[in-house]
């Protein structure tokens, strides 16, 4: 997921609403465990090797026919590796414990999966609970009844990359909290149906915020989808929120629809961990895609 404003803007923890009467368990980082290594024989993407992100590209890495074979036979593979470890989750697992089935599960694939390392991210996915808004580390935080738990997963399989994520409820979750999730399933889905040759961008945008807004729920404009394929992450940018691009979507594009759903306005910051994104009003919010 690519971050529209910089980080370092982020950082302010100030004005935070009280925790005291949250309808939620409320989430902070907690211990992290030790990186899990990857057998040498599997395919490592370049920044593994090199320790170095490239530049982001201003241009569309288009992908031919028989790209787009690779492209979807990875999204299907991090599709099946998502669900054994979406089988798992329960009142009290770790998302460390989800991590290492996410783990064990790739690389029993021969796929690497995309996260780790990268730009020394710690971990094989990324486990962002209640007022975690993306980007959570899986730690020692045991799952609680009632928390909403966002599993993001990126498989690297072959020279392509296949990123997706889901939102659970855990247990008991109140009315408005699966509200939350269902609202943001239906903003995925339905920008979906606006995808095709020819079609604007924008519509992506704009038939998300339509649903988030009817619902009395809020598209964090902060995040945004991005190309993918041979690159983890490249152009085009998509916005979720509102808004009058005028690229429009054209053959051999890859990239993901990813929108943050969120209770209220609010703006992020960005933990000591410097991957952790937060809520700064203490909202809960849905990352689906």
């Amino acid at each position: 997921m690519y971050v529209k404003t910089f980080f370092n803007l982020f950082r302010s923890k100030s004005l935070k609403t009280s925790i005291d009467q949250l309808p939620y368990n409320y989430v902070t980082p907690a211990k992290v465990s030790p990186i899990r290594l990857v057998p040498k024989h599997i395919m490592r993407p370049d920044y593994v090797k090199s320790g170095l992100i490239p530049p982001a590209s201003r241009d569309v890495d288009f992908l031919e026919e028989k790209d787009m074979n690779s492209m979807r036979y990875v999204c299907r593979l991090a599709r099946q590796i998502l669900n054994v470890a979406a089988s798992e989750l329960k009142v009290g697992v770790t998302t460390d414990y989800i991590d290492e089935v996410i783990h064990e599960t790739c690389i029993s694939f021969n796929a690497y999966p995309s996260t780790l390392l990268y730009q020394e991210y710690p971990k094989s996915v990324c486990t962002s609970v209640n007022n975690v808004m993306c980007h959570g580390i899986p730690d020692s935080r045991q799952l609680q009844d009632g928390d909403i738990i966002n599993v993001d997963f990126t498989a690297f399989y072959n020279g392509f990359h296949g990123d997706l994520s889901e939102t659970y409820c855990i247990g008991n979750v109140d009315e408005t909290g699966r509200k939350l999730v269902d609202v943001a399933r239906k903003c995925r889905d339905e920008a979906i149906t606006k995808c095709g040759p020819h079609q604007l961008l924008s519509e992506i945008g704009n038939t998300i915020h339509k649903v988030a807004s009817k619902s009395g729920f809020v598209v964090s404009p902060s995040f945004l989808g991005h190309g993918i394929g041979r690159a983890f992450h490249c152009q085009p940018s998509i916005y979720h929120n509102a808004n009058e691009d005028v690229e429009v979507m054209k053959p051999g594009m890859s990239f993901t629809i990813e929108p943050v759903i969120v209770e209220g306005e609010d703006n992020p910051y960005i933990d000591d961990d410097q991957w952790t994104v937060m809520s700064k009003h203490n909202f809960r919010l849905v990352l689906m895609y």
